[in-house]
């Protein structure tokens, strides 16, 4: 138990970064803060290798979240944890009653802070990338919770009751005194529909695009998590009674945000319906989560902990606005130009390709029913096909005349360009399937996914 008093007073007021730098060394979180640095520098020249190996071998690296529709999506698993200076891990539950109590604390600080700040959190990930992966094939969704485990969770609601419960018998259960069970080192594969799991002696962030720094979600975490635990320490630095106090925070906390606590599905619709009678945030899209960011209480924890002031942070939020807008625009833009360039132009030799063969057999006096089935339904596709690149030409030229506001000019392109993009998408995955081989002028399905190029 001495132990948890002295790390939370070294760890409990004093989280600051600036401008993704490291802390003063005076600060005992400073240790953190360069883990992270140096996990998202490494990170970033993983990317940065991937990309220039691939370049020299004649290919290209894909770092987009879901550039295949129907074919899963591709993330990264944002491994966290917090340890002192001298490499002890916080939330390793340990087998003894003062382990358990900082490991208690530490963890129900990360629990509040993952349930106040979900829409930060949110944030944090929002890409128009990931935009097609959250929520989709293999991915979590956009509403923020946080895994335990069965075995974390019983223990987590014997605090709330302080009672424990054990084969029909039952016993009071004090933070401090009494010791957890045994808890599994390894949860990682328990539960891959979580956006935020515990697996053991850390957390995994499992929502972050496999294109994005793993810098904005680790910074984000890390304030929000310094926060919550200045507000404990605060707090049980001004105990009359410490051990009282530890049970007291830890069962208040519990019972005011158990709610971001779900071990179930997260890619069913009822856990969606869940969310909503929680209260949870939906924030389902990049344009959605992006006004997160300026939320007064968010504004206030980063000003607080001197990671970005409001000028920085209304900065951040255009540029996001702006880079949304950006990349919807130029993927339409690509779009018209290898529709217009590239498949159009397969189609139509196509469709020229079966009117002979059409011809041929009529002349011939031969059954040419299915040719023709087949001619009629190029003929509709391909039609359909120049009918959607011209409207989704004159709605590009209609939303950039008419910016205004960036959110809502963002808004627009969520809510016209990226529909009728997906429309027009679908009837060039049609022609795939019925425009010969030999004339597609890129890789299908089949080629990308068994390398018949």
């Amino acid at each position: 138990m001495h132990d948890l008093d002295a790390e939370l007073w070294k760890l409990g007021v004093s989280a600051k970064t600036k401008h993704n730098e490291v802390a003063p060394a005076q600060h005992e979180l400073a240790p953190v803060f360069a883990t992270t640095n140096i996990a998202t520098d490494h990170n970033q020249l993983t990317m940065e290798i991937m990309k220039k190996v691939a370049d020299r071998h004649g290919l290209a690296c894909l770092l987009h979240e879901k550039p295949f529709a129907g074919v899963n999506g591709s993330g990264k698993h944002n491994n966290w944890s917090i340890s002192t200076n001298d490499g002890k891990n916080l939330l390793d539950p340990g087998t003894t009653p003062s382990d358990n109590a900082q490991f208690l604390i530490f963890l129900v600080a990360v629990i509040k802070a993952i349930d106040e700040y979900a829409d930060l959190l949110r944030f944090s990930v929002a890409t128009a990338g990931n935009d097609h992966r959250l929520g989709a094939n293999e991915a979590p969704p956009a509403i923020m919770s946080i895994f335990l485990g069965d075995e974390l969770t019983n223990v987590i609601e014997q605090i709330e009751t302080g009672v424990v419960k054990n084969n029909g018998t039952s016993r009071t259960l004090e933070i401090g005194v009494s010791t957890l069970p045994v808890l599994p080192k390894d949860t990682t594969d328990r539960n891959r529909t979580s956006p935020f799991a515990f697996t053991g002696n850390k957390f995994e962030f499992r929502s972050v695009g496999s294109s994005q720094s793993i810098a904005t979600p680790n910074f984000i975490i890390n304030t929000i998590v310094a926060e919550t635990l200045s507000q404990i320490a605060d707090r049980l630095e001004k105990a009359e009674d410490f051990n009282a106090e530890v049970n007291a925070v830890v069962k208040e906390i519990i019972k005011n945000h158990k709610r971001i606590i779900f071990n179930g599905n997260n890619y069913s619709e009822e856990w969606v319906a869940e969310a909503e009678r929680r209260g949870l945030p939906n924030l389902k899209t990049t344009v959605d989560a992006i006004p997160a960011l300026v939320a007064e209480k968010n504004i206030k924890v980063l000003e607080k902990h001197g990671v970005l002031n409001r000028a920085e942070i209304f900065s951040r939020y255009e540029i996001c606005l702006e880079n949304y807008i950006k990349t919807i625009r130029i993927e339409a833009l690509t779009m018209i130009e290898m529709a217009n360039r590239q498949i159009l132009p397969a189609s139509l030799a196509y469709v020229r390709k079966v009117t002979d063969t059409v011809a041929s057999l009529n002349a011939a006096g031969a059954d040419s029913s299915a040719a023709k089935g087949k001619l009629d339904k190029l003929v509709s596709l391909t039609s359909s096909l120049q009918a959607a690149i011209d409207q989704l030409g004159v709605k590009l030229e209609e939303v950039d005349a008419h910016e205004g506001d960036l959110l809502e000019h963002a808004r627009t392109y969520k809510d016209v360009i990226i529909p009728l993009m997906g429309e027009m998408r679908s009837f060039a995955d049609k022609l795939e399937t019925l425009v010969d081989a030999s004339l597609w002028p890129i890789p299908t399905y089949g080629d990308l996914l068994f390398g018949v190029i």
